[in-house]
C-alpha cells in the first residue's frame, strides 16, 4: 500500500472476470487533513492507486499505469461521510497490457468511471 493505513480491503472477490471489492477509507488518515481541513475530500489521485493497487494484487504483479481515458469523477468522496466505497474492475488482459474498466460508488451514488491500461513491470 503506496499510503499506510488510507483504506482496509473490507471484501474481494471475482466473478465472470470481474472483481468486486468493498473498502473502507481511514478518514483519519493525514492525507485527509490537508486535503482539505473541515471538509475531507479523498483525492482522484488516490482513488487512482486503489485501483491500482486492487489490480496488482488481482493479478499478482506490480503494474505501470501507462494511460486512462474516459475518466469521469462524478461525485465527492467524503472519508467522514461515505467511508465505504464498492470497486468493481472488468479486465481485459494481454501479455504485455491489462486494460482495466473501473467504477468506484457509496451506496447508489457512482463517484468515478475510468479505463485504465497497465503494463506489466
Amino acid at each position: 500500500m503506496l499510503i499506510a493505513d488510507l483504506y482496509k480491503i473490507n471484501e474481494d472477490s471475482v466473478r465472470d472476470g470481474v472483481q468486486t471489492t468493498t473498502i473502507t477509507l481511514n478518514p483519519d488518515n493525514d492525507i485527509f487533513k490537508g486535503h482539505f481541513p473541515g471538509n475531507p475530500v479523498t483525492p482522484g489521485v488516490c482513488t487512482l492507486q486503489i485501483i491500482k493497487e486492487l489490480t496488482e494484487k488481482r493479478i499478482g504483479c506490480s503494474l505501470f499505469m501507462k494511460k486512462s481515458s474516459n475518466v469521469k469523477f462524478m461525485a465527492v468522496i467524503n472519508p467522514e461521510k461515505n467511508p465505504d466505497l464498492e470497486i468493481t474492475n472488468d479486465f481485459k488482459d494481454s501479455d504485455e497490457e491489462i486494460k482495466v474498466k473501473s467504477t468506484v460508488k457509496y451506496d447508489d451514488t457512482v463517484a468515478l468511471k475510468v479505463v485504465i491500461t497497465f503494463t506489466k513491470l
